[in-house]
């Protein structure tokens, strides 16, 4: 009898977390237990690989924090305990951490720097010096670059390298220089790869007639500065070099594959401070948050399958095009987690006037929609039929869309140079969005009187400086601008307060970066932005359209924010394309 109640004194083990180290240095958790305790893991741990009686997860902070407690809750062993703790002990302080720099009253420390920057931005700085990996993605305007430059004066931090869009390296060497002049910053020039150690002093001794001096160390920049564009042929140099990346417009990587996404990873992989800066970080799909923050925190969202199932709702989830369910939720938990840090003007008390949005509708020139209405039908009709192969539909999908909207901008396009006049007329500067070559030809050549200028993927980045230029001095009255081209470019505030998209693009968060070019600090007047549309060609859908894809931006970015619960993304807007283009000429015809 006292054997027996000896024995069942005995704490019982449910089971085992083993980690194990695969043949490509990767880890995971594979977990064995009592069917019982299986049943309760699986949904706690979803998306995990699943084998039997075996559950395999990613070895995350959080996923040994979360296995500490299984252990604790059922008694499993854990193989090895010491390294299970001390990853556990890491989560459970860096949440302490993130909490306490985000708290009320906090007081962040101050930057050696020339300007010192503002409160919320040295609060930003020392969260990401802090946790090692942030996304930062406060408003347009609130001044992300010195939040950055504030991060870069940590000498771990050093070399540290800036990666950003075609159009920018410039202006982030002006506020590089503006803020740390004792910086020394290199920006990378376009040609064969070089050493740029040698480069700098190589250089300015040549400018200046003098010879080279025997025995001169040659010594690397604090900061290198380059483009997304040249980031795969670099990768391999800039890898070993950089102890800090600054991801410049990080929504850059979004699409996970390309060879821009592969040398991002392979650069964040190795340095020890990453930090992205995006207003948008997302365009479209809110599952493109996984591949962005798979550069900048390697690995701590885990799997993607594990990360499908937990926030998409199923593990085999499109990694593209995979919604969120509940983006608030998400949103909520990055932040708790300190992978992202989203503050508005309201927040940190920089409130600007409200941007006014004005639909308004001009007419159209049937002309050009009806010259494509023959094979517009055709591509319609592949894109609808169930017989179709995917290649065949996708390849469909993509020129309906190209030419539909083409059309239906060079339609809008006379009435638009119209709408513009009456604005320029009335003394406003105007900053006017496109997206299609032929859009921009119309409206440049009726109002070349007026003095137009073009930031486009035509011009280099030297045209770009010089329509920019001539935009602020007053020598073009409307500057034609990408859709996609003029992310993160500072300055035309001081001048203009007035945007027209003159063409629609699919996503939401790309109108917001267009309006941040002028709804920013420095701008002293109402900003109004004019959606100019006609009820004809694409625009009645991509309006449509438009008004799901915020949700998923909105959820992330802000989440106290009240979203419908009827509304959600529809990822099937080219379907949606196809059906009310045949409807329309459906009705045409009869």
């Amino acid at each position: 009898m006292s054997a027996a109640r000896d024995l069942a004194r005995e704490p019982r083990a449910f089971g085992t977390a083993r980690l194990v180290i695969g043949d490509d240095g990767r880890r995971w958790w594979s977990i064995e237990a009592a069917p019982s305790v299986m049943l309760r893991l699986r949904r706690l741990f979803q998306g995990s690989a699943r084998s039997g009686k075996r559950i395999v997860v990613a070895d995350t902070l959080e996923a040994c924090r979360d296995i500490e407690w299984v252990c604790e809750r059922w008694r499993l062993s854990i193989e090895p305990a010491d390294y299970a703790a001390e990853r556990a002990g890491r989560h459970r302080e860096a949440e302490e951490a993130v909490e306490r720099i985000l708290a009320a009253g906090y007081l962040p420390r101050t930057f050696d720097l020339a300007i010192q920057p503002r409160e919320y931005q040295r609060r930003a700085a020392e969260l990401a010096l802090r946790t090692r990996q942030l996304l930062l993605a406060d408003d347009v305007g609130l001044g992300k670059t010195a939040s950055a430059i504030c991060a870069l004066t940590d000498p771990t931090a050093r070399p540290a390298l800036v990666v950003t869009l075609t159009h920018l390296p410039k202006q982030w060497e002006a506020e590089l220089a503006r803020f740390a002049p004792g910086m020394r910053v290199h920006r990378i020039r376009d040609g064969a790869i070089y050493d740029i150690a040698a480069w700098g002093p190589r250089r300015r001794k040549r400018r200046a007639g003098q010879l080279e001096i025997a025995g001169t160390e040659p010594k690397l920049p604090d900061v290198i500065v380059t483009s997304y564009s040249k980031l795969a042929k670099w990768a391999d140099v800039l890898a070993p070099i950089a102890k800090s990346v600054v991801f410049d417009e990080v929504q850059e990587l979004r699409k996970h594959g390309s060879n821009k996404y592969e040398a991002a990873t392979q650069i964040a992989q190795a340095v020890d401070l990453r930090v992205g800066l995006s207003a948008t970080p997302i365009y479209n799909y809110g599952a493109e948050m996984f591949n962005v923050l798979e550069v900048l925190a390697p690995g701590a969202l885990g799997s993607w399958p594990e990360f499908a199932a937990t926030w998409c709702g199923s593990e085999g989830a499109d990694r593209e095009k995979a919604e969120l369910k509940d983006p608030r939720a998400f949103g909520a938990w990055a932040r708790e987690q300190g992978f992202m840090l989203r503050r508005t003007r309201a927040d940190v008390g920089r409130e600007l006037p409200a941007v006014t949005r004005a639909a308004q509708h001009v007419d159209c020139d049937a002309k050009p929609l009806e010259e494509i209405q023959g094979r517009a039908a055709e591509l319609a009709k592949i894109i609808l039929a169930q017989d179709q192969k995917g290649f065949d539909k996708m390849k469909a999908g993509g020129e309906l869309d190209w030419q539909l909207r083409r059309a239906t901008g060079i339609a809008k396009a006379p009435f638009v140079a119209d709408f513009l006049r009456l604005l320029v007329e009335s003394g406003e500067r105007v900053l006017c969005f496109a997206w299609h070559h032929a859009v921009y030809d119309v409206i440049e050549e009726r109002l070349k009187d007026l003095g137009v200028a073009r930031y486009t993927g035509e011009e280099s980045a030297t045209q770009k400086d010089a329509a920019r230029a001539a935009f602020v001095d007053g020598k073009a009255r409307v500057l034609l601008m990408s859709l996609r081209s003029g992310a993160g470019l500072d300055g035309l505030q001081s001048v203009c307060r007035t945007v027209v998209f003159a063409e629609l693009d699919w996503s939401p968060g790309v109108h917001e970066q267009c309006i941040g070019r002028v709804h920013r600090d420095g701008q002293t007047d109402p900003v109004v932005a004019y959606y100019l549309t006609t009820d004809q060609g694409s625009d009645p859908i991509v309006m449509d359209v438009l008004g799901v894809k915020r949700v998923q931006v909105e959820g992330l970015r802000n989440p106290d924010a009240e979203i419908a619960a009827a509304q959600q993304i529809d990822p099937d807007h080219i379907r949606k394309l196809a059906e009310s283009f045949l409807a329309k000429r459906s009705d045409d015809d009869a």
